[in-house]
C-alpha cells in the first residue's frame, strides 16, 4: 500500500470514528441526569455506566474473532446499526430499566474498538502504529469536543431529542463507512484449503495474561486495564460531582466536555507524535500514568472553574499518553493473523475495567463521600505507574512473539 492510500484510509476511518464518538457523546453526559430524573440514586448512575461496558466485554473478543476471519470493515458497520438502535432506544425510555436496556445495546455495537484498532494494524508500518493510533485517537478526541455541545443543545432548546440526533449520525456514518471505507484485510484465495483457527484461543490468552500479568503481554494489557478502571471511576461520577459542587446542569454539561476533548486533541494531534519519537512508546505510557495520577488527585481539591480546569487538564494529556502506546504495544506482541483476537482481549479486559470502576466509584460516591472516588482512582494509578515500570523498552518482534504463539498458535495453511 501506497502512501496515498494510507492516508485516504485514515482519513476514512478517523472520519469514521469521528462521527460515532460523536454520537456517543451526544448522549453520555446526559445520562446522569436523565437517570436522577427517573429516580436513580449515584449507584444506580454508576451501574448504568457500567452495563456499557458489561456488554462490551461480552463480545469484545468475538467482534475480534470474527474480524480476523471475514473482515474489519462488516465488523465496524455492524457495531453502527447496532448503536443507532441503542440511541432510540434512550430516547424512548421512560424508566432506569429501558436505560439499562440501551446501555447493553450500546456497548454490544461499541465492542468493534479493538477491530478499528486491529484495522489500523492491518494499514500501518509496526514503527508508525502509535501514531497513526494517536490520529485515530484525535478523530475520537474531536467527536468528544464537538458531541457534548450538541447534547446539551439540543435537551435545552427543544432540538429533537439527543438520542434520535445521535441515531441519525450513525445512520449517516454508516452510509459513509458503506460507500467509502475499504477493508484492510486481503481477501483470501479459496483454493487454498485453510483449516479453522484453534478453539480456545480467546481463553488461552486470557489465561496467558492471568497467569503471566508481568509477561511482555499480560503488563501491558493490566496496564491498559487498571488505567481504564480508574479513568472510568470518574467518568462515572463526574457529572453528579460537577452538579453537587459547581451547580454544572444537563444545557452546560456539554461545555466540560468540549474543553477536555479540546485538551485530547491537541495532544494527540501535536504532542503524542514527537513525545514517542523522543522517549519511546514504553517511556512515554508511564509519563501518562503519572498525568492521569496528577490530574485525579487534583480535581476534587479544586475551589473553583479555573483551577478545576488546571487539575483536569492532566487527565487528557494523560489518557493521550497511554492508552495509544499502550494499544501499539500490545499490537506488536500480534502473532500474523491474530492481531484482531489480541487487540479484542485487551479491549475485554478493559471492558471488565468499564464495567467495575463506575460501579465501586458510585458507591463510594454515594456512601463515603463524593470527592473519595478521585483520591481512590489516583492511588490505583500510583499502582499502575509501578506496574508499567516492568514494562521492558520496545523490543524487536521476536522477542515478544514466542509467548502468544504457546497462547494462540498460528493458523495453519
Amino acid at each position: 500500500m501506497d502512501a496515498r492510500d494510507f492516508v485516504r484510509r485514515m482519513w476514512v476511518l478517523m472520519l469514521t470514528v469521528f462521527v460515532d464518538m460523536m454520537g456517543f457523546l451526544i448522549v453520555l453526559p446526559l445520562l446522569p441526569f436523565y437517570a436522577e430524573k427517573l429516580g436513580a440514586s449515584p449507584f444506580v448512575v454508576g451501574a448504568l455506566v457500567s452495563a456499557f461496558a458489561l456488554a462490551q466485554l461480552a463480545v469484545s473478543p468475538l467482534w475480534g474473532r470474527l474480524s480476523d476471519r471475514y473482515g474489519r470493515r462488516p465488523m465496524i458497520l455492524g457495531g453502527l446499526v447496532i448503536s443507532a438502535v441503542s440511541y432510540i432506544l434512550f430516547e424512548s425510555a421512560d424508566a432506569v430499566w429501558l436505560l439499562f436496556l440501551s446501555r447493553l445495546v450500546q456497548g454490544a455495537g461499541a465492542g468493534t474498538v479493538g477491530v478499528v484498532q486491529a484495522y489500523v494494524s492491518d494499514s500501518v508500518p509496526r514503527n508508525d502504529r502509535a501514531k497513526a493510533l494517536g490520529w485515530l485517537t484525535a478523530a475520537t478526541s474531536a467527536g468528544v469536543m464537538v458531541g457534548p455541545a450538541l447534547g446539551s443543545l439540543s435537551a435545552g432548546l427543544g432540538w429533537v431529542g439527543p438520542g434520535y440526533l445521535a441515531a441519525g449520525l450513525c445512520g449517516l456514518n454508516f452510509l459513509f463507512g458503506l460507500y467509502w471505507l475499504p477493508e484492510s484485510v486481503p481477501r483470501r484465495d479459496p483454493s487454498v484449503n485453510r483449516q479453522p483457527a484453534p478453539s480456545g484461543g480467546t481463553r488461552k490468552v486470557i489465561l496467558t495474561v492471568l497467569s503471566r500479568p508481568f509477561g511482555p503481554v499480560g503488563s501491558l494489557v493490566w496496564v491498559y486495564a487498571l488505567g481504564m478502571m480508574a479513568f472510568m471511576a470518574m467518568n462515572g461520577v463526574l457529572a453528579l460531582y460537577l452538579e453537587r459542587r459547581f451547580g454544572v446542569t444537563v444545557a452546560t454539561i456539554g461545555w466540560f466536555y468540549v474543553y477536555v476533548g479540546a485538551v485530547s486533541l491537541v495532544m494527540r494531534t501535536v504532542v503524542l507524535g514527537p513525545a514517542v519519537r523522543r522517549f519511546g512508546e514504553v517511556r512515554t505510557l508511564r509519563l501518562g500514568t503519572l498525568s492521569m495520577a496528577i490530574g485525579l488527585a487534583a480535581c476534587p481539591l479544586a475551589g473553583d472553574f479555573l483551577q478545576l480546569a488546571l487539575a483536569v487538564l492532566f487527565v487528557p494529556v494523560g489518557t493521550a499518553l497511554l492508552f495509544p502506546t499502550t494499544t501499539s504495544q500490545v499490537s506488536r506482541k500480534a502473532p500474523e493473523g491474530h492481531t484482531g483476537l489480541l487487540l479484542g482481549v485487551q479491549q475485554a479486559f478493559g471492558g471488565v475495567s468499564r464495567m467495575i470502576g463506575p460501579l465501586w466509584a458510585g458507591a463510594a460516591f454515594q456512601h463515603l463521600g463524593i470527592r473519595t472516588p478521585f483520591f481512590v482512582a489516583a492511588g490505583l494509578m500510583l499502582a499502575v505507574r509501578l506496574l508499567a515500570q516492568v514494562i521492558g523498552e520496545e523490543t524487536d518482534e521476536h522477542e515478544a512473539v514466542p509467548e502468544v504463539e504457546t497462547a494462540v498458535p498460528a493458523e495453519p495453511t
